[in-house]
């Protein structure tokens, strides 16, 4: 990974446009790998612009994958993820035992209906205008902990995933 040694800097506050946002993932992804986060939320209605079918992105995923890992996925709909990430999803599949997968229900079951967010134990960020890329980001503890227990009520009303194979029986 390029800075292999380097420890990557998150940054807070506010954030404007798509690559700003791109590249905020790629920061997260590259600190959790350094840090050892033992869990990972991504939530978004689609995941369509989000760089998980980088090369750089999967490496820091290999990086940070680990026994006692956990990565949760929250997402209105995956199938834009299963065409336009094939390298996530090729990883996902020999990680499957570190990552669970939820649509979310919802009462009209909209994708718009899902955050697009990406939370950490230490560092989270809430993209609260996705189709202008516009957020903010933060290590407070009051805006993480209310990040995610808004995410872990969407993923009780959700329902298992994109699975890792489609096997039948």
């Amino acid at each position: 990974m390029p800075n292999e040694g380097v420890e990557p800097v998150l940054s807070e506050g506010r954030f404007d446009g798509r690559e700003a946002f791109a590249d905020l993932v790629r920061g997260a992804l590259s600190a959790a790998a350094h840090q050892g986060w033992n869990e990972i939320v991504f939530s978004d209605p689609d995941f369509a612009d989000w760089p998980l079918g980088e090369r750089a992105s999967i490496e820091a995923l290999q990086a940070w994958s680990a026994s006692g890992r956990r990565l949760l996925l929250l997402a209105g709909r995956f199938d834009l993820i299963e065409r336009g990430h094939a390298r996530f999803v090729t990883w996902r599949r020999t990680w499957d035992h570190i990552v669970e997968c939820r649509a979310a229900g919802g009462r009209s079951g909209a994708a718009e209906e899902v955050s697009s967010a990406l939370w950490t134990p230490t560092w989270c960020l809430h993209r609260i205008d996705p189709e202008r890329s516009r957020g903010v980001c933060s290590s407070e503890p009051r805006a993480r902990r209310d990040l995610r227990e808004s995410l872990d009520e969407r993923w009780r009303q959700g329902r298992p995933a994109f699975p890792a194979s489609t096997l039948g029986l």
